[in-house]
């Protein structure tokens, strides 16, 4: 079984939703000569990563994000997982993302749950407190948002719910960049499942740039795809079948020892 991934890089404007949607229908439309199965897009993709003070940005409930990829699932027939976006949610504001399946119905959510205490985001936004793990097109899929990556017992969880691919949306610094990249094929090769990592390109509000380098890697940590640090599309095929050969050879999964830890 096969399905083609394509990332959208998104250059995004800090504060400005209206300009961000509109560059979001333009990519998409132009992804969509690639005919991917699903689209998954970068972390805070509408406002940027983040323009103070963040409750003026925020989107009531997702109602906007929700709203438009809901529309842009449905007319292009296509699944996306949404990157994430800052929901005012109750009293608190929640780093969110939802996924879309070809009929523009939001079938799972997942707020981010590792908050990057150095740039005192947990003072910014609640963390989540549960895993997500869905199906687009039959297929098993999990869902982690940036500073999730570097937390393997997260990882480690879905892998274990015998997902095929991990949905990384984040925004990433250019002064990490090797990390962003040994951390996404380390994922990939120890769990042994696809990953679809997304970038934003531009840079953050305080102007420190983002990396971009959005990747598709397969279970062997192969780079399928990658961009460069600007205004991008990629698109891959992930054959599916590719997981159950790496673990009739290597099986780590079978050969575990949870008794030890």
């Amino acid at each position: 079984m096969l399905m083609k991934v394509s990332v959208i890089q998104l250059p995004v404007v800090i504060g400005d939703r209206q300009k961000n949607q509109d560059t979001l229908r333009t990519m998409l439309e132009k992804a969509m000569t690639e005919k991917p199965d699903t689209v998954l897009l970068p972390e805070l993709w509408d406002i940027g990563f983040y323009p103070r003070p963040l409750e003026n940005y925020t989107d009531e409930g997702a109602h906007s994000a929700k709203e438009l990829l809901s529309e842009l699932s449905g007319k292009y027939h296509v699944n996306i997982v949404g990157g994430s976006v800052a929901a005012k949610l109750g009293d608190a504001v929640e780093n969110i993302c939802c996924v879309f399946d070809r009929e523009g119905n939001c079938i799972a959510d997942y707020s981010k749950s590792h908050l990057f205490s150095p740039a005192k985001e947990h003072k910014a936004f609640r963390a989540g407190d549960k895993v997500t793990v869905f199906t687009l097109d039959g297929v098993n899929c999990g869902v982690i948002i940036c500073y999730d990556l570097r937390f393997p017992e997260l990882t480690r969880k879905l892998a274990l719910s015998d997902i095929d691919i991990l949905f990384i949306p984040a925004a990433w610094p250019t002064v990490r960049l090797a990390h962003w990249r040994l951390l996404a094929q380390a994922r990939a090769v120890e769990n042994q499942f696809f990953v679809a990592a997304a970038n934003g390109s531009g840079a953050f509000a305080n102007g420190m740039p983002l990396a971009g380098h959005s990747a598709l890697i397969d279970p062997w940590g192969e780079i399928l795809a990658e961009a460069d640090d600007g205004s991008a599309i990629i698109t891959a095929d992930f054959d599916l079948s590719v997981k159950e050969k790496i673990r009739s050879t290597i099986n780590v999964f079978a050969d575990r020892r949870p008794d030890l830890y």
